[in-house]
C-alpha cells in the first residue's frame, strides 16, 4: 500500500514544514521509504505541471503554490491583506540573517542606525527570535527562524546567496565597521531608524 496519500493529507494539513523523521514516525515506515515517495511526488507535481509544487524548505518538507502563479495570486489577494516588511525591516534580516547569532548592538554598528523598533517588528513577525547571551558582552543574541527559511524558501541558511560577489571587500568592510564601532564613544546614542 503506498504511503504517498497519507504523505500529502498530513503536509496538507501542516501549517509549517514536516521533517521526514516526524512524518515516517507518525506513519511507522522507515525514513528512506518516506523521503523516496515526498521526492516521487515533488517530481509529479513538477512534471505535471501543477499549479502546487512539494518542497523542501527548512529542513522538512511542504506544499506551496508554483512561483510562476504569483501575479495571479497576487492580483486576486486583496491589497490590505499584504503586508511587506520596510526597507529598514529587510535590511535588519539581512544583517542578523547573515551574522547570526548577532547582537541588537552589532547589527546597530552595521547599520548605522538604532535598530530597536525594527527588531521588535522582526520577533513579532516571527522572523527572528532570541537565541542567548553573547558570551562576551552579555547581550541578548538574534537568530532567523524556520518562518524565515519558510518565506524565502530556503532549506537551510546554506542555501543563502554568498555575499563575496556583491561585496568583493566584505572581510575590509566588516574590519572597518569593527574599527568604527570601537571608536565610538560609549553612550553615544546611535541614530533612530524611523523607516519602520
Amino acid at each position: 500500500m503506498s504511503i504517498t496519500p497519507a504523505l500529502e493529507a498530513m503536509l496538507l494539513m501542516a501549517t509549517d514544514s514536516v521533517t521526514v523523521a516526524d512524518l515516517a514516525a507518525a506513519l511507522g515506515v522507515p525514513e528512506a521509504e518516506v523521503t523516496a515517495a515526498l521526492e516521487d511526488s515533488a517530481a509529479f507535481y513538477q512534471e505535471h505541471g501543477r499549479g502546487i509544487r512539494l518542497l523542501r524548505v527548512a529542513g522538512g518538507w511542504r506544499f506551496a503554490t508554483d512561483p510562476e502563479l504569483a501575479p495571479v495570486l497576487e492580483s486576486w489577494l486583496v491589497a490590505d491583506q499584504r503586508s511587506c516588511l520596510s526597507q529598514a525591516a529587510l535590511e535588519t534580516l539581512a544583517v542578523i540573517a547573515y551574522l547570526q547569532p548577532v547582537s541588537r548592538g552589532r547589527v546597530a554598528g552595521v547599520r548605522g542606525v538604532n535598530v530597536d523598533g525594527v527588531v521588535r517588528t522582526l520577533l513579532l513577525r516571527g522572523l527572528i527570535s532570541e537565541q542567548g547571551e553573547d558570551p562576551v558582552t552579555g547581550a541578548m543574541t538574534f537568530v532567523t527562524t524556520p518562518l524565515f527559511l519558510q518565506k524565502l524558501g530556503l532549506d537551510s541558511l546554506s542555501d543563502l546567496p554568498d555575499l563575496a560577489p556583491l561585496l568583493p571587500d566584505a572581510v575590509a568592510l566588516e574590519a572597518e565597521l569593527g574599527q568604527l564601532a570601537a571608536e565610538r564613544a560609549p553612550g553615544t546614542p546611535a541614530e533612530e531608524d524611523t523607516r519602520e
